[in-house]
């Protein structure tokens, strides 16, 4: 019999060699980093952060949630130099795409590795929303000529993943047919396919594309006098979000719209809520193992919706009613994303299950304690990767009104006798930026006095 300090030492080296990354409870982490964001509290929010990626190579999750929690307590600044961080990880990973799409999708499908212990490259509408968001912030200093330039970037990006994901979901059908395993998730007994069949999931043209980067565009480039290039953006707004009144006027209106002294044209952009987590689930597939059908439990991602924050469809500005349209949903992108992402996350698991299994089959054979240990490890390891950016605001909405330069006041809907901001209109285009989360309102940029918050204590140091 092996001693069992022996079967120990075999099971903490087989854990080891999954890597770091196979333990981390991201969602856990951005969950309570998240509840100090929507309490106000957001120095507590970044120390979580800090205390939670102490390695001196940070990931690009790292950039993408410091940048929004800078942003949200009105550092444009220090939120442009992390976004910045996130953006050149990302223009690695488009560089490595450009040189060697094969090589690049032979890695990224490989098989033998659990998706969750792979360095983050973050999802394709992650990607997109960065530059988006790197744009609001520029354009709450009044930055046209920059936003300029991520909304360019933004374009630029849009078609490397268009061709990449061509050639990639073209790849994943190939390769399922060879194996032999059927990657629909449809067929996945107790998974909760609605929540990818919902129409507003299957009713975008992609998971990546959003209506409000390319409206933004748009207002971007009618802001500096480009018209010809605001056509192809409100158009394109449009297409993604057919029957829109908002969009369809935006394109309409474009030749006879200019600006007049003492006049601005001003887009209200409200951002509600977090992006939704994703979370595992644990689902009986059955496997051919040596001509044997064998039931083994693997895991695939989910995704869980945010609650934290009522959906509101008006703002009021100087007690004037504006509806609110709804030009960008991170739920339904996120959702979209899954859904497309699927059929290569069931081939993935799957024939990583039976190879484990047929391999673990085999050394019971010869040696049953390292079976034994191959086993539990495996155990551990298993499980579904629920990485993603959870401090992205969910709901993008906008208002778009002409008013007579000078002092306004903003209301919106939350809680007893909602929100009041004061808002300086002072450029002939302008773009004033709100971020809601729960009934607090997050507002940046020189224009606007944001409503007083109070300062929690700091939070205990870690033991």
């Amino acid at each position: 019999m092996v001693a069992r300090p022996f079967v120990f030492t075999l099971l903490l080296a087989s854990l080891q060699l999954t890597g770091c990354a196979v333990f981390r409870d991201y969602d856990g982490e951005l969950r309570e980093t998240n509840q100090q964001l929507a309490a106000g509290n957001v120095d507590n929010a970044l120390a979580l952060l800090e205390r939670h990626n102490q390695d001196a190579d940070k990931d690009l999750l790292y950039y993408f949630e410091k940048g929004e929690l800078l942003r949200s307590k009105g550092d444009l600044q220090g939120s442009q130099i992390a976004w910045r961080a996130a953006d050149g990880v990302v223009l690695r990973w488009e560089e490595s795409v450009k040189l060697d799409t094969g090589k690049y999708l032979a890695q990224f499908g490989s098989y033998l590795v659990n998706d969750k212990v792979r360095r983050y490259e973050g999802y394709d509408y992650e990607k997109v929303m960065l530059t988006t968001q790197m744009a609001l912030n520029l354009l709450a200093l009044n930055d046209f000529d920059g936003a300029r330039t991520e909304i360019k970037k933004t374009h630029e990006r849009e078609a490397v993943i268009a061709e990449l994901r061509d050639k990639a979901y073209a790849r994943q059908q190939e390769d399922a047919e060879k194996q032999g395993f059927t990657t629909g998730f449809k067929d996945l007994q107790g998974y909760p396919v609605s929540s990818l069949e919902a129409p507003e999931v299957v009713g975008l043209k992609n998971s990546y594309q959003s209506a409000f980067s390319h409206y933004l565009a748009g207002f971007v480039y009618e802001a500096l006098g480009e018209k010809g290039l605001a056509a192809p953006g409100y158009r394109q707004a449009a297409e993604l979000r057919p029957g829109t009144a908002l969009l369809e006027q935006a394109l309409l209106g474009l030749d006879a719209r200019s600006a007049k002294p003492g006049q601005s044209e001003v887009l209200i952009v409200v951002q509600r809520g977090l992006a939704p987590a994703r979370d595992s689930v644990r689902l009986p597939i059955p496997l051919s193992i040596d001509n044997n059908l064998v039931i083994t439990p693997l895991s695939f991602p989910i995704m869980r919706e945010d609650t934290s924050t009522a959906h509101f469809s008006v703002v009021q500005l100087d007690g004037k009613t504006l509806n609110l349209t709804v030009l960008n949903s991170t739920s339904a992108m996120s959702r979209r994303a899954l859904r497309d992402d699927m059929p290569g996350i069931i081939l993935r698991t799957t024939v990583r299950a039976a190879t484990r299994t047929l391999a673990q089959k085999k050394m019971n054979e010869t040696n049953p304690t390292a079976a034994l240990v191959m086993g539990i490890a495996s155990a551990v390891v298993e499980g579904a990767d629920t990485r993603t950016w959870r401090t992205l605001p969910d709901e993008t909405l906008v208002a778009r009104v002409h008013v007579p330069q000078g002092e306004h006041q903003l209301s919106l809907p939350l809680g007893p006798g909602g929100s009041q901001i004061n808002v300086k209109i002072d450029q002939p285009y302008q773009v004033v930026s709100l971020r809601v989360l729960g009934t607090r309102v997050f507002a940046t940029g020189p224009a606007i006095a944001p409503p007083a918050q109070v300062q929690a204590p700091a939070l205990a140091s870690a033991p």
